[in-house]
């Protein structure tokens, strides 16, 4: 878990972006009903716990800017009679103790406190994407408008400050980097794992069930997203997660997965055989996935972008593919056309953090070029992958191939460091491994 300083220094960078009198709101999230009284496990609003680290339902943290600046956590109440059923709660008074802000109230005392705030402001800040702070807000606006004939002003402006928050979740502290390390490592325990336990005949969710146990057991709790675990052509449905069929010898296995700890994900994806045995066919694209995964990571330094790493690695799978023979025509024209596209059909990497997928702008221009200079500090995946489901008109031999490999790289002062440290990918390594359990 990361320290109460980490918390309080970010709220303090927050106020300092904060142009003058104004007044910032940011919610927390809401329980989500799984079936009739209960309800799906809690998973915060990160916007709200990167400026907080508080893990409870129907909480707002206002940060006032005026003459003095005050962070102020509205949260639920001690009960306990509800705590005897639904949990142990905070409280405002240890809240206050606990999470380093200036002030914590009753989240039943907000509205008084919001329209009194209100008024005495010129800029009221919240994320235009939550609803529901938008909801408070207007409402709260609505109710300092009416009482302009007592003397009480509405401030003159709302505005969106989601990208002032999601640029400051892009930068990765040193403690935030120490927690993905770690998630990394227990993400690629839990992939080696699901590799010693793959047997043809297993069903897919059984080796989700081997991955789940190995996040648990290590700390991290929860899976970071819905793992695929996607056997032979079913690794061509990107997204896939039913998870529901058996594996079968001579098939690869595609598992994107990876576990969540104190908030912080992990995204790795692995492709390996079934059988322990990659066939020539299977090798041929896997090692080139791999060449040009590799050959991404190592171009990753400050200054460079993920356009031009898409560009590197769609020369080299484009050229693989053409001398593979699966790619026909003039290699130069195949080059030049990112013919590789028929068969790499997602975009290389993203930003990594509090969400798998995290915030923070990517510079893209109309031609969806992500030109954003990397600066130390950045996460990201790179996974390139080459996709042949069944039925493609190419030699029955490809068919049925889908390979996508993902590590977790941070962009350092001198280039970058690979988190993804033992989860094996190489063929020999793989191989290797599988072979240990059978």
């Amino acid at each position: 878990m990361l320290p109460v300083e980490e918390f309080v220094a970010r709220r303090q960078t927050m106020f300092d972006a904060m142009p003058s009198n104004s007044i910032a709101i940011v919610s927390a999230a809401h329980e989500v009903t799984r079936s009739n009284d209960t309800e799906y496990p809690f998973c915060q609003n990160k916007n709200f716990y990167y400026l907080t680290g508080f893990n409870e339902p129907e909480a707002v943290l206002m940060l006032v800017k005026s003459a003095e600046q005050q962070s102020v956590l509205f949260c639920r109440d001690k009960d306990p009679q509800m705590e005897v059923w639904h949990g142990r709660r905070v409280g405002p008074e240890l809240a206050k103790q606990e999470f380093g802000v200036e002030q914590a109230l009753s989240i039943d005392d907000i509205d008084e406190f919001a329209v009194e705030r209100f008024s005495q402001v010129d800029k009221v800040l919240c994320c235009f994407d939550n609803g529901e702070t938008m909801s408070l807000a207007t409402d709260w606006l609505s109710q300092v408008a009416a009482k302009s004939r007592i003397g009480k002003h509405a401030p003159a402006s709302l505005v969106n400050c989601a990208a002032l928050i999601h640029e400051l979740r892009l930068h990765k502290t040193e403690r935030e980097i120490a927690l993905m390390r770690q998630a990394n490592v227990i993400s690629g325990q839990a992939h080696q794992r699901a590799m010693q336990a793959t047997q043809a005949g297993k069903f897919e969710y059984q080796i989700e069930a081997e991955l789940l146990h190995e996040f648990a057991v290590n700390g991290a709790r929860y899976a970071a997203y819905n793992s695929i675990v996607a056997g032979g052509d079913n690794a061509n449905i990107l997204h896939y997660t039913d998870n529901n069929e058996a594996l079968n010898d001579g098939d690869l296995l595609l598992i994107d997965a990876g576990g969540e700890l104190a908030g912080y994900a992990a995204d790795i994806t692995r492709t390996f055989p079934v059988s322990g045995k990659f066939s020539e066919p299977q090798k041929a694209i896997y090692q080139l996935v791999l060449d040009a995964q590799q050959a991404a990571i190592e171009a990753i330094e400050p200054g460079n972008t993920l356009a031009a790493l898409n560009d590197l690695v769609c020369d080299i799978l484009t050229k693989g593919l053409y001398d593979l023979g699966i790619l026909e025509g003039d290699l130069t024209e195949l080059i030049a056309d990112k013919a590789c596209k028929q068969y790499f059909i997602h975009g290389l990497g993203h930003w990594l953090g509090l969400d798998v997928h995290d915030v923070g702008d990517y510079h893209a221009n109309d031609k969806r070029q992500q030109l954003r200079p990397f600066v130390a500090g950045m996460v990201m995946t790179i996974e390139p992958g080459i996709y042949i489901p069944k039925g493609s008109d190419v030699a029955d031999r490809w068919q049925g191939i889908g390979v996508r490999i993902e590590d977790n790289v941070l962009v350092t002062e001198r280039g970058y460091e690979n988190l993804t440290v033992n989860a094996p990918k190489t063929v020999d390594a793989i191989e290797a491994l599988m072979a240990e359990s059978n």
